[in-house]
């Protein structure tokens, strides 16, 4: 009975003293140092599978292999994907990349109660995936399908089992304000990104570069 009630105390303060360590040493861990840097793409329906498109373009051939992940219920982004990689595929070169598919978070007009389980279920899915493919780094830009992968990247950091560097770009369209996506990421992420000097000076820890998508 001691045993037990020792390990119900130390579990829940190891696991948040290991969130703390991966959280605050993110920024210090570089990955692909001696090599190619494999990277997992959130994309998002509409505007948002663009915008990571784009910031795609400008990243070098290092940033491979690409492993998309888009909601079961997206329907375009999967060609606006295979026809980037067509265009970016070298000659004489095999694809270097990957798309699968999990539940969508969140779908729009979603209830938020209703939010918490479909994001639950989608986090069912992410961590499997997550932990089979270990990216060193995941690529996001706000759809609500990003919240469980980013969740399933900092668990495989917090079991020790792997650092994954997570890189948020919030959306050209959020001037004034994150979304709620980027509400929750700007606390987890290694890197936060925005494109509005507005929203630089509401969130410190964010990083403006001017319009990178």
């Amino acid at each position: 009975m001691f045993l037990f009630a020792v390990l119900a105390l130390f579990l829940p303060v190891l696991f948040i003293y290991r969130f703390y360590v991966v959280v605050k040493t993110g920024p210090r861990h570089q990955p692909g140092r001696k090599g190619s840097v494999s990277v997992l793409v959130v994309a998002g329906s509409g505007g948002h599978t663009t915008e990571i498109l784009r910031l795609l373009e400008s990243l070098p051939a290092a940033y491979a292999p690409r492993h998309y992940v888009i909601a079961d219920t997206d329907k375009m982004s999967e060609e606006k994907i295979c026809t980037f990689e067509s265009w970016k595929l070298q000659p004489d070169s095999q694809p270097q990349y990957t798309i699968c598919r999990i539940p969508r978070s969140r779908e729009v007009h979603q209830s938020w109660s209703s939010s918490v389980v479909s994001t639950l279920n989608a986090l069912r899915f992410s961590l499997p995936l997550v932990f089979r493919l270990r990216p060193d780094m995941v690529l996001c830009n706000g759809p609500g399908t990003c919240v469980p992968l980013c969740a399933a990247a900092l668990l495989l950091g917090i079991m020790g089992m792997k650092k994954v560097l997570i890189v948020y770009v919030e959306s050209i369209c959020r001037v004034h304000s994150l979304s709620l996506t980027g509400k929750i990421l700007y606390l987890l992420s290694d890197y936060f990104f925005v494109q509005w000097s507005s929203l630089r000076d509401k969130y410190p820890k964010s990083v403006f570069l001017g319009r990178i998508v």
